[in-house]
């Protein structure tokens, strides 16, 4: 009986252990046990204040890899370093027309959309564009404008045209994009021409116009034009929407303004670059981001416009009412993406050149 016993009472404390350690299993066991990845690091190329460092962080602590992450100021920059050795990279931001650029040079590869299931949070209009139409190189990350801001209290003034900027009342008061795109593009829309102009004759004229505009530059700052608009060390600002509305935050005498000849509107996207050695994390990384929680962090954080709808639904109202950010449709309208211009940007770089070497 003693025996039985004793057999018993071993049987019951193994049957007990085992199932204790059947729950300790389960509790160790990570989140996602079917996700594919390849190696234990991911190294982005990104903006300059465009992805809180919180999210990074429950991305490494979700899924054990480590996020090697580096930034840039321009498309140019971007273009530079991917041309010089884009594996180095599995993931990077470029802008609707410098993907088209990066295409036509192979220097991105196509995504597995199949791995990245919250594709399906992006809204309509904003995939099959003409820079992808079949969805293959891109993913949608946050869309916007450049707009005009203005210290009131420092000039009380009203900016109807990009010819407004010019006015000698401005002289070393400007804040503008370190962008050649956006700044070459508001003397041409100045002198009633495109954006993406390719005519040798007009680009002459637009820079003599921004050869005229230099005096009242003081700054070129396309990481963070905010910060000179909100400490008043400049008064007129060239800058980034969701910028502009930040500046209004901290400073309620800021006015933005939408010139009447039409914005600069652009739409930031994923690629994932020609030989990245982690592709299967690039588009682990590109999912998470677009989960709506994660998705609407980021525009808590930095609130460009968002494409993801899903996100909208976790976004805060005065956000997404915000007509910084996001337009009234006949502003949206009247405003220009910018397109790939070919051997044309040669051009574009020498007047950028000249108007930087002369600052």
């Amino acid at each position: 009986m003693k025996i039985k016993k004793l057999a018993s009472i071993f049987l019951s404390i193994f049957l007990v252990g085992s199932v204790l350690t059947g729950c300790k299993k389960n509790q160790a066991a990570p989140e996602n046990t079917d996700v594919q990845t390849d190696g234990k690091e991911i190294n982005v190329f990104n903006w300059s204040e465009y992805l809180p460092e919180e999210v990074i962080k429950k991305f490494e602590e979700k899924y054990k890899i480590k996020v090697n992450y580096t930034t840039y100021s321009s498309n140019e920059e971007m273009l530079a370093k991917i041309m010089a050795g884009g594996a180095q990279f599995d993931i990077a931001v470029a802008t609707d027309y410098m993907v088209d650029a990066m295409r036509k040079q192979k220097l991105i590869q196509e995504i597995n959309m199949s791995n990245i299931p919250n594709y399906k949070n992006i809204g309509a209009e904003f995939k099959n564009l003409d820079f992808d139409p079949e969805n293959k190189y891109t993913v949608p990350y946050m869309w916007g404008n450049v707009v005009v801001a203005v210290n009131t209290k420092l000039f009380n003034t009203e900016i109807i045209s990009y010819a407004d900027l010019w006015d000698t009342k401005f002289k070393n008061n400007l804040v503008v994009l370190d962008d050649q795109r956006a700044v070459i593009g508001i003397a041409l829309k100045k002198l009633g021409y495109s954006f993406n102009e390719t005519d040798p004759s007009k680009l002459e004229e637009a820079k003599k116009e921004l050869l005229k505009l230099k005096d009242n530059i003081k700054i070129f700052d396309s990481d963070s034009p905010k910060t000179s608009l909100i400490n008043g060390e400049a008064a007129v600002g060239y800058v980034w929407g969701a910028e502009a509305a930040l500046a209004q935050q901290e400073n309620p005498d800021i006015k933005v303004f939408f010139p009447k000849e039409g914005l600069y509107l652009w739409q930031d996207n994923f690629v994932v670059p020609k030989g990245a050695q982690h592709p299967k994390n690039a588009e682990l990384f590109i999912n998470f981001l677009l989960e709506p929680e994660i998705s609407a962090e980021i525009s808590k954080n930095f609130p460009y416009a968002n494409p993801n709808v899903e996100a909208h639904k976790l976004m805060e109202k005065t956000t997404l009412e915000n007509k910084v950010i996001y337009p009234d449709t006949e502003i949206i309208k009247k405003g220009e993406h910018l397109k790939d211009l070919g051997e044309t940007i040669k051009l574009y770089d020498n007047i950028w050149t000249e108007i930087k070497s002369n600052k």
